[in-house]
């Protein structure tokens, strides 16, 4: 008998929200196939923002509130009568209330006395507070993956089928194991083939995965799982489809889901904040030549996009259109810099001292343009840029980038550039390497919009 083929899916905040769909469309929607599928579930939409912070806007959640010796206990107390709200909400499709609260009330009760005793310890002054913070941090992340976990075992077990929690999270176990080691030793214990898993996106480990990833953890979490399981495929079940464009910029009638393509460009669009998967998540899954496909929760019949090392598109043509509005451009004009060796190393020294990756970089004789994220631009780095050459300016501009797996055909830059043209939109810059997979224009901010459309209209309709 042919051995069936293990799936790791990850299955983001928005959709499981909305888990009465993702049971139907995702869990049981082949319900001769629900086994061998291991689900790494992120919080319930808005959680971990309450608990950390905004993770667009940056508004403060109750991290903050510990970090500045505020009233922590009283948050995390309204945030347990939200989670009980959402309890309620899911007792028409099986999850049994008074267990679901029961759960919750011990996890956030005893978060509670966890971080009393850490409040303790950095009020004495001993111990490092940075490493305490991110103690904290960790431990208050890891309640809203341990409650939607919980909540989806308990919801398949109701409804008949054999489910397992599976607890990532290190709760109450002291043992000094790292993250691989943790997701190895409970799965060690687990049969895939007969039960349905749902796992914590939240992993303890003595490197501690917030560390490296911050936000990123879930599927830094899903990617481990996957390669020590040794995975057959991972899935990623989002709210839409990985598309051409923005539904909401191009309009959903002129967009078409992008079927096939590659780990490449799925890195260019993770550089403009399109993540199809964190680029720290997909390289271990790349490296043991682990596909992903990325679904569309809504739509189950959808094959969805499949991300493979080797696929490059048959035909040369531009896959996707996206870009970012939230960035800025540094310029640096120096006359040393013709000819001398080495001189952009300079600048890179103190993008690297202020922790800033750039998008792209374009230069002259005489100038460097870097594009960076609006987020990186720190008043401290400009005025030591500043110190060190003649001439720095920095402008909000957007990026508007037409990538593909296949984009290598004569013409292709100038149909581009054409289709701006015919909007009135001036290109201030402009990036492309001889590997051909990102065209980078920089336009100005107010064009971006008008940017998308006309690109995505004249390369991909």
């Amino acid at each position: 008998m042919k051995k069936k083929k293990l799936r790791v899916e990850k299955i983001g905040g928005t959709a499981m929200s909305n888990f009465g769909k993702i049971v139907e469309n995702v869990i049981l929607h082949d319900k001769n196939d629900i086994y061998n599928r291991v689900y790494v579930v992120s919080a319930y939409g808005g959680i971990t923002n309450d608990l950390l912070e905004h993770k667009k806007t940056g508004r403060p959640g109750i991290y903050k509130n510990f970090k500045d010796y505020k009233n922590y206990k009283t948050a995390l107390i309204k945030l347990k009568k939200r989670l009980y709200k959402i309890n309620k909400g899911f007792s028409k499709i099986g999850l049994n209330i008074v267990e679901a609260n029961q759960f919750i009330d011990k996890r956030i009760d005893s978060a509670i006395n966890i971080l009393n005793s850490m409040y303790n310890v950095l009020s004495s002054g001993y111990l490092n507070r940075n490493e305490i913070l991110l103690a904290a941090r960790e431990l208050l992340a890891s309640l809203g993956e341990m409650h939607s976990a919980f909540n989806s075992a308990n919801i398949l077990e109701n409804q008949g089928y054999n489910a397992e929690f599976v607890d990532l999270s290190g709760w109450n176990d002291s043992r000094e194991l790292t993250i691989n080691e943790r997701i190895a030793n409970i799965f060690s214990l687990l049969d895939p083939s007969k039960t349905i898993c749902f796992a914590t996106g939240y992993a303890k480990g003595t490197e501690g995965i917030m560390r490296e990833f911050d936000r990123g953890y879930s599927e830094v979490t899903f990617s481990k799982v996957a390669v020590l399981l040794k995975a057959d495929e991972a899935v990623i079940h989002k709210e839409y489809h990985l598309c051409s464009g923005d539904p909401l910029i191009i309009g959903e009638k002129n967009i078409r889901p992008v079927c096939n393509t590659n780990f490449d460009v799925a890195d260019q669009l993770a550089d403009v904040g399109m993540e199809a998967i964190h680029p720290k998540a997909s390289k271990p899954l790349e490296k043991n030549d682990i596909p992903i496909r990325v679904k569309n929760a809504f739509d189950p019949g959808h094959e969805g996009t499949l991300i493979t090392k080797e696929y490059i598109c048959p035909k040369s043509k531009i896959e996707i259109v996206t870009g970012s509005e939230s960035v800025s451009c540094i310029e640096i004009h120096d006359a040393r810099m013709v000819s001398e060796v080495g001189f952009d190393m300079e600048i890179m020294q103190v993008l690297a001292e202020y922790d800033v990756s750039y998008i792209c970089k374009m230069t002259n004789a005489n100038t460097i343009s870097i594009v960076i994220n609006d987020k990186d631009n720190k008043r401290s780095m400009l005025n030591k840029l500043e110190k060190q050459f003649e001439i720095v300016t920095i402008n909000e501009v957007a990026i508007v980038c037409t990538i593909g797996s296949n984009i290598a055909k004569p013409g292709i830059m100038a149909q581009a550039s054409t289709a701006l043209a015919k909007k009135k939109i001036n290109i201030l810059a402009v990036s492309q390497t001889l590997r051909q997979t990102n065209m980078q224009f920089i336009i100005e901010r107010e064009d971006f919009l008008k940017a998308q459309k006309a690109l995505h209209h004249a390369l991909c309709e």
